[in-house]
């Protein structure tokens, strides 16, 4: 069925989704919306909320779950159920509620939340209720006009490509019209839709404190630290709120306009914790109050930004690769220092995630291990190494950390506790998070890492992208920023190869459309298309001797990179 004629079906489906296509009045905009389904990957859906199979909406939802449902019924799980979490984005509690049906009609039983609630708060629920997958409805940090279906498996880890392609390969079977649903007052009835008991969440956030690792120090400490916290009108409000009053950081103030769910984010152009403007309204109430510390998680709250104040007194947001080196160098010291260190310690970070990390754990004979972009992927290894290792933290550039492994993805509350702890450490030595930053460089050398996210719209967009990274792998430049090439590691044919020799390794991961080029100086660009939006990522790391060296050296790949790929 071409795309016009999956148009013309549509309009059958209901009224509200007639009225909405025959306003569509470009051909090229009804093309995008029906040439394709809505991409299911490892990490579920996401897309632009509308009507159309290319489009977050209830029957796109819906599909997606029979898929899911059919997936459950033929591995011949004894008893299936699935927990459902939404945060706050436009139409998270009636996807919820409509997958919930699905799964209902299938004889699934459902446990969902009440209320929006974190993400990694799913993750926790699907190992304690020990269902079968979990299913969260958000988009993370982007703009408002998207949203997702994020699909979790019995370990509470996001699905693995094996659970994806198995999925996905029935969602493909399945039309529209083939479809279960039951009405709520029925499934009710039946026993086979559920909410999350409170208890649950309690539990969670017991174990959430315990995390903490000076807890003398924070009682001692912890009023003393001024903290200002965003939940950018999504879901962190009251589970950060909470575990920062218990903890015993009762300084905290919350930035009252961005404080309730609100699925427009009116305060800000999009919810992302990695931008600087988000924290507009914070850094003008720190500059009153005096704050050492601000504090900002993303609508499903997996994600922290961090904002601390400079040499100069101006309050920055720091980068998840600094906040990721400060939280493993204060881990990794606290452990030590207090004789807590476990055996066979573990770090887990992402190949696109500053190289400062193997330093500290070099430094402190804890071992680090590489994994592909991606939460899921860190959550993978917690679970092979389990009873072998002993993880610490693990964390990726984008501003997602984890300790602990009751949760087995980022998880911005515990982020939040763990950061506290740690500035109230600094303040008891008479230091801020930026000194700490600094001494961190001081004693490791200059790390500088940038991101460039380059958007690419619809389908000419999606052929730019696949061209770009075609050119990358078949045309690789043999100098970039006036440094050789010395080894390009191609992570969908899984070679490093070392250009110099001709040598080449076996790269032991999952394959992935990644390109990742090492300069003579050590500087590394990894060029990556985004598994969930229409772009093209390049990462640039560079290690100098200064700031201003670093800069210069950023600067310039990327000019010659983007310049290389016609950009």
């Amino acid at each position: 069925m071409d795309y016009k004629q999956m148009y013309y079906k549509w309009l059958d489906f209901d009224e509200k989704t007639r009225n909405e296509l025959l306003t569509i009045k470009d051909e090229k905009e009804i093309m995008d919306r029906f040439y394709k389904n809505l991409e299911f990957g490892t990490g579920g859906l996401r897309g632009v909320i509308g009507a159309g199979t290319n489009r977050m909406n209830v029957y796109t939802i819906r599909r997606a779950t029979q898929g899911l449902a059919n997936y459950i019924l033929h591995k011949g799980i004894n008893n299936p159920s699935v927990a459902i979490a939404y945060d706050s984005r436009l139409y998270s509690d009636v996807f919820a509620m409509e997958a919930a049906l699905v799964l209902n009609a299938n004889g699934i039983k459902t446990y969902i939340f009440n209320e929006l609630k974190p993400t990694p708060m799913l993750s926790f629920a699907v190992r304690e209720l020990k269902t079968t997958a979990g299913i969260v409805i958000t988009a993370s940090h982007n703009p408002k006009e998207y949203n997702g279906y994020k699909v979790y498996w019995s370990d509470g880890g996001q699905i693995t490509e094996e659970h994806a392609k198995g999925i996905l390969e029935e969602i493909e079977r399945v039309d529209y019209d083939d479809i279960k649903t039951i009405e709520l007052n029925k499934a009710k009835e039946i026993g086979l839709f559920n909410y999350v008991d409170k208890s649950v969440e309690d539990k969670y956030i017991e174990l959430v404190k315990e995390l903490v690792i000076n807890k003398d120090l924070v009682k001692s400490e912890g009023e003393k630290i001024k903290i200002i916290y965003t939940p950018l009108h999504g879901t962190g409000n009251k589970p950060v709120r909470r575990v920062l009053s218990e903890l015993g950081f009762t300084n905290v103030k919350i930035v009252l306009e961005q404080e309730m769910p609100d699925f427009n984010f009116s305060t800000v152009k999009y919810p992302n914790p990695e931008e600087h403007d988000v924290f507009e309204i914070a850094i003008e109430m720190a500059k009153n109050d005096g704050a050492d510390l601000i504090l900002g998680t993303d609508p499903d709250c997996d994600r922290v930004g961090v904002v601390v104040k400079n040499d100069y007194g101006e309050y920055i947001v720091l980068t998840g690769n600094q906040t990721g080196v400060l939280l493993t160098e204060y881990m990794l010291s606290q452990l030590k220092c207090n004789n807590k260190m476990p055996d066979n310690p573990m770090v887990i970070k992402t190949i696109v995630t500053t190289e400062l990390a193997k330093e500290i754990c070099r430094n402190y004979g804890v071992e680090i291990i590489d994994v592909l972009t991606g939460f899921k992927y860190i959550g993978e290894k917690i679970k092979e190494y389990e009873g072998k290792k002993n993880f610490i933290i693990g964390f990726e550039e984008s501003y997602g950390y984890l300790s602990g492994t009751f949760v087995r993805d980022k998880d911005g509350v515990i982020a939040c506790a763990l950061i506290c702890e740690m500035a109230a450490w600094y303040k008891s030595r008479g230091m801020s998070l930026y000194d700490g930053i600094k001494e961190i460089y001081k004693k490791y050398g200059y790390y500088k890492e940038d991101l460039k996210s380059v958007t690419l719209k619809g389908i000419e967009g999606s052929e730019r992208i696949k061209n770009i990274m075609e050119k990358l792998r078949n045309e690789t430049p043999l100098k970039i920023a006036q440094q050789e090439v010395i080894t390009v590691k191609d992570y969908l044919k899984k070679i490093e190869k070392n250009v110099l020799n001709g040598d080449e390794e076996v790269i032991d991961l999952p394959e992935s459309n990644v390109i990742q080029l090492v300069l003579k100086d050590k500087s590394v660009i990894t060029a990556r298309p985004s598994g969930t939006e229409p772009k093209i990522k390049f990462y640039f790391a560079a290690v100098a001797k200064d700031i201003d060296e670093a800069n210069r050296k950023i600067e310039k790949m990327q000019e010659d990179v983007l310049s290389f790929c016609n950009i």
